[in-house]
């Protein structure tokens, strides 16, 4: 499966010099957790709803002022969409991320992948391979 298809697409994508405030209306606005952080259209970063907590609330730091390339995870790592979910998965708890960027070239984003999503989908795979095993069985 392709991870274009559990993913949010298009990717939210904000230029670094717009503030944590578009950053966050955005990702309320698409319900996502994460904005692909650009500088000329190209990947420059990601941030997330936990540096909302981490790096702006608990620094004080204000929302409206505050640009996202000051704020933002750099360099950022990203996945291909060919990955298959249980190495996307498997990925993000290596890296202890919640959030994957999905990229062909590593420079434009095509959609961002949440930890739940992935999850989700292994959740139902694993669900339906169960009544599956269970029809074939016959209970």
């Amino acid at each position: 499966m392709n991870l274009l298809q559990v993913a949010d697409v298009p990717a939210l994508q904000l230029e670094a010099t717009r503030t944590v405030r578009d950053a966050v209306n955005g990702m309320m606005s698409r319900n996502v957790g994460a904005v692909v952080v650009t500088e000329n259209g190209k990947i420059a970063g990601i941030f997330t709803e936990r540096d909302v907590m981490t790096k702006v609330v608990n620094g004080r730091l204000d929302p409206d002022r505050t640009p996202l390339h000051q704020v933002m995870n750099a360099p950022v790592y990203s996945v291909p969409a060919t990955l298959y979910v249980q190495d996307a998965l498997r990925n993000m708890l290596d890296r202890r991320v919640r959030n994957l960027v999905i990229s062909s070239d590593g420079r434009t984003a095509q959609g961002t992948v949440a930890l739940s999503s992935l999850m989700q989908f292994m959740l139902d795979y694993l669900q339906q391979n169960l009544r599956q095993m269970e029809s074939y069985l016959g209970r």
